[in-house]
């Protein structure tokens, strides 16, 4: 979901899957490396129609769980600590939740933050080089540090940027931690998701301000697939234990680009569908490098126009059923009209370095109603693509700001 501070990300992406799940965290469980790992549990919800936006180990660990395409991560903050949901969005930086008052602020259902109720709560002052950590810090006329961060599905938050005592499980605390106390707060939120956890590269991101005390700024996750039985969980992992390791994992490196310190950048060659392959771009045989980034906060693979048009004839090609013309409600997407999920063709990511992502049709199709399943990419008019969340599914993703790079694992997530 990340900023429209990056002018790569400023595109709106319509998306019409409907999520019915709910995730929430178990207990923490011992890992042999001396962190914790958490359980993800789906709990069945109402199904809704949604709009999909381009939008702790050694260390510790929060509850994050998954509503209408989004996983959402669980935090508390404050004395005595209050429990935040947010998304969990790789992003972007900011770690924000709506605080009281907030009279132009949309729906949540559970009470909002009210930081006169905390003996930990302290503004920033706007003459503070915490301020400035964040790009849109200003000067208020009280002399506090306010600020303005927007995302790529015209999302907007705007408050105060303050400091408060994060609570991760286990009671393992983190003073002093920046996150943004939302005022005015607008966009496509459901009523569940109270904020946003960023899982950026950025200073105020939450993997930046917890590094240091849980063994390194480095996390990994494992989503389990849409569909998937609402009792088996996904899990996540921050800090030392984290990394994916062993036979059968390929590493990929980021790429930094100026201007852009959020996004997890990487490059990719092309998409094969069965044995055609399909090269990034149909005019030049010069790959850009950091072409995609990876981002957990947008449910659709997100490719430019040109390859995303040559991905869905291929696809139409190697598919032997007419797909769905003229229903408004799915509009332009690929989709079949059948009760179970197609059996092909598989689809292949293949990042620099030899790292070949194999897709199944259960991270490629998913159904947004009953007898119909479509396929799960878009296109933007941007040269910049996005990996989103339903083709991460399966994969341990691990991502080491240590060493700069970031590593898959395919994985039967339902398993771990």
């Amino acid at each position: 979901m990340g900023s429209l501070t990056k002018s790569h990300l400023c595109f709106l992406v319509t998306f019409l899957f409907a999520i019915h799940v709910l995730h929430y965290i178990s207990p923490l469980e011992a890992n042999n490396n001396g962190g914790f790992s958490a359980r993800l549990i789906r709990k069945n919800l109402p199904s809704r129609r949604s709009i999909f936006q381009p939008n702790i180990y050694n260390g510790g660990e929060s509850p994050v769980n998954a509503y209408l395409g989004q996983y959402l991560m669980e935090v508390s903050i404050g004395t005595p600590p209050v429990t935040i949901q947010g998304i969990a969005d790789t992003g972007s930086d900011l770690v924000w939740t709506q605080c009281v008052p907030c009279d132009n602020c949309y729906k949540q259902q559970k009470p909002l933050f009210n930081s006169q109720k905390s003996s930990t709560y302290s503004n920033i002052a706007c003459t503070s080089q915490l301020c400035h950590k964040l790009d849109t810090g200003v000067c208020s006329p009280q002399k506090q540090c306010n600020y303005s961060y927007g995302y790529g599905d015209s999302s907007l938050t705007k408050g105060v940027l303050a400091q408060e005592t994060l609570t991760l499980e286990q009671n393992r605390k983190v003073s002093g931690f920046i996150f943004g106390c939302g005022h005015n707060d607008k966009g496509g939120f459901n009523d569940h998701e109270m904020g946003i956890i960023g899982l950026g590269r950025g200073e105020v991101s939450l993997i930046s301000q917890i590094g240091f005390n849980f063994g390194g700024k480095l996390f990994s996750m494992c989503l389990v697939p849409f569909g998937t039985d609402p009792s088996i969980s996904s899990e996540i992992r921050f800090g030392s234990g984290s990394e994916v390791i062993g036979h059968g994992v390929d590493s990929t490196p980021l790429v930094f680009k100026e201007g852009d310190k959020t996004t997890y950048s990487v490059t990719l060659n092309g998409i094969s569908v069965g044995h055609k392959f399909l090269p990034f771009s149909s005019s030049s045989q010069t790959v850009t490098k950091g072409n995609m980034f990876l981002d957990s906060g947008t449910p659709p693979t997100v490719l430019p126009q040109d390859l995303y048009d040559r991905l869905v004839a291929e696809v139409r090609n190697q598919v032997k059923m007419e797909p769905i013309k003229d229903d408004p409600q799915l509009g332009n997407q690929l989709c079949y009209k059948t009760k179970t999920n197609l059996r092909g063709p598989i689809l292949t990511a293949h990042f620099f370095g030899h790292v070949n992502l194999q897709l199944s049709p259960i991270q490629t199709f998913i159904p947004p109603k009953d007898g119909v399943f479509c396929l799960t990419f878009t296109n933007t008019s941007s040269a910049v693509g996005i990996y989103g969340n339903f083709a991460q599914s399966n994969f341990w993703i691990g991502y080491d700001l240590e060493h700069q790079f970031v590593s898959f694992k395919a994985t039967d997530c339902t398993k771990h």
